[in-house]
């Protein structure tokens, strides 16, 4: 499927004592790319929410490769694995200048009404244009 990448230079606020970008802080940077990613495919989370629909994080993984450190420009890449009933898999990387991987990883979100907060399936036009990004390769 086609990725969506997003660029962003680490600021002092990211790093730690070391000067290098504090781990937590890879999961707000998957965050940001994904937020991109549906904005950049025409579906951005306000209209999930204005269709009543929340997409909270069930599952994360990320596997730490290299280092970034203070002024680093990154480039964050996003993409679906699958959509499958109610979840959504979203896989993403963080690269710097050089294009060396610094730290991939996923997320595992699940569709969710926020009337009920219990699980809905994908809405169908979301599922359309992810079918349609798939048909692009």
């Amino acid at each position: 499927m086609p990725e969506n990448r997003f660029l962003y230079r680490v600021p002092y606020a990211d790093t730690d004592q070391m000067g290098v970008v504090y781990y937590a802080n890879y999961l707000i940077f998957f965050e940001r790319v994904r937020n991109e990613f549906f904005r950049e495919i025409s579906y951005p989370y306000t209209k999930l929410e204005s269709e009543g629909v929340m997409l909270p994080v069930v599952e994360a993984h990320l596997d730490y490769k290299n280092p970034a450190y203070y002024d680093d420009l990154l480039s964050m890449t996003a993409e679906v694995v699958h959509v499958k009933g109610c979840r959504i898999k979203m896989k993403c990387e963080v690269f710097n200048e050089a294009g060396q991987l610094i730290c991939s990883g996923y997320t595992v979100h699940c569709f969710m009404s926020q009337e009920t907060r219990k699980p809905v399936r994908c809405p169908e036009s979301l599922l359309e244009i992810i079918d349609k990004l798939g048909d692009a390769e």
